[in-house]
Parts: structure tokens; sequence; C-alpha cells
């Protein structure tokens, strides 16, 4: 059964058929959905829809939001942690955007520090978040201890070197729609390039639907097109695909 690591079921997107589209990914043979919080409030409704569905959550202060992070956001997090009823499963997502620059990078990078540090000091995986950023990304990756991150970078689309670098520090790649799309052949390049022992399934629903969906808004049940499209490019059968990255996402976030 498939494990989508990334989703944000608790958008509002989905308040006119929650229930309807959780069971179709069911149907779909979607096991476990980890729904991620972008903000505290954001998280706080992750973590609210997950009690209510039996999900698995993660909160955190999306790059795009950093700029309304609170001053003391490790007291603010920790507030977060204290209400959690089980589900809770990792930090993020945190990071870097320089492609909207929707908050100064400077904030960027100290919001990625302090979430990076949190997930660390308490024990939890991280979510990262990278686009157009990724010289800056790595320098704080190196400076915060190449040998004690656990984490995923959802969403990947870079290239192969960058790829190669990332599970160099031992992250796993969130593969998701972007490589079912017709040009998205560096990304496929990329993930043959690593091998499947690196990669885990997502969505990032309601965004980034997979051919053939594309352009139509996301759900965790489109997750078998991606894991579809994983087979096909490494010439294994589906089996395989949902088998070993679930694995991989279980040994990441817990069983």
């Amino acid at each position: 059964m498939m494990f989508d690591t990334h989703a944000h079921v608790h958008d509002p997107a989905f308040d006119a058929d929650r229930e309807p589209m959780l069971a179709r990914a069911k149907e779909a043979g979607v096991r476990r959905i980890l729904t991620v919080g972008t903000d505290l409030a954001n998280s706080r409704s992750a973590a609210e829809v997950a009690a209510r569905y039996g999900l698995d959550y993660a909160i955190g202060v999306h790059p795009h939001e950093a700029k309304d992070a609170p001053l003391y956001l490790f007291a603010a997090l920790d507030a977060l942690v204290a209400e959690n009823k089980g589900g809770l499963r990792a930090i993020g997502e945190m990071g870097l955007d320089y492609y909207y620059d929707h908050s100064p990078r400077e904030r960027q990078r100290a919001v990625m520090v302090e979430q990076l540090r949190f997930a660390q000091e308490r024990g939890f995986p991280a979510i990262f978040h990278l686009r157009d950023a990724f010289a800056d990304f790595v320098e704080i990756l190196e400076a915060q201890g190449r040998h004690t991150i656990r984490g995923v970078v959802h969403c990947f689309t870079g290239d192969t070197e960058q790829a190669r670098r990332l599970v160099g520090f031992g992250l796993s790649l969130g593969i998701g729609g972007v490589v079912t799309f017709k040009n998205a052949s560096a990304l496929r390049e990329a993930v043959c390039a690593v091998g499947l022992p690196h990669l885990v399934l997502e969505t990032d629903c309601p965004y980034l639907a997979p051919v053939p969906h594309r352009g139509r808004r996301n759900e965790p049940a489109y997750l078998s097109n991606v894991a579809a499209a994983l087979a096909e490019l490494f010439d294994v059968p589906l089996e395989e695909i949902v088998a070993r990255t679930s694995d991989t996402a279980a040994a990441l976030f817990g069983a």
C-alpha cells in the first residue's frame, strides 16, 4: 500500500469533499497520508484534520511564510508539539524559495535554520522545501551537521548533480507528479542516477497533479500515477515501487 509523504489534505480546496477524497485514496491503495503544515495556524489545521481522519501530519513554517514567523519560534513549535494527540511525524515544510521570494531571503534562511535545529533537538525528521536556492540550502545543511540530518527534500525537481549531493546528506527525495510531465527529462535522469532506495512518493496535493490529471486539483488517489511512472522508469513491477518507497518512508517517519 502506498504512502503519500507530502499532501495538504487539510487545505480549503478539500473542504467540500474531504471524506469522499480520502475514500478514493484508500480505494486507490494509499495506506498513509502525511498532511503538512505551512505556518503555525495551518499546522494546527493539519493536526486537527489528521486527528479526525487518522492521518499523519507535520508542523512548520514554509519559506513563503517566514516573514511572519514568531520571534520565539522554538517555543511556538513546542506548544504545537505539546498539543499532539498522535500522528505528529515531522517538522516542516521548512526551507528556501528564491523563485517567488515571498519572504526576505535572510529571514527564510534564519527560519529554516531554527526549524532544522528544532527538528534535530526534538528528534523529528525534517521536510524540506527547495526552489532556486540550492547553494544556500546546501550551505545550511553543511553548517548544521551533515551526519545528524534526517529528512526529505519534497517535490524534488532538480538535476542529477543536485540529487546526488542531497542524497549524500542522507536525505530522501520526494517524487510527485512532475516526474510524469513531458518536459521533466532532467528529473527522470536524476531519479535514475540516485536509484530507488533514496525515493519516496508524494502528491503535494492539491497542487501538481500528474499526467493524465495535469491541470486539475491533485489528490492522494493520483499517487498511483506517480508510482506507475516510476515503475516504467526503473522497469520494475509496480508492486516493487510501492513496497520499497513505502518502506523508505516508514523508516523515516515511523511505522
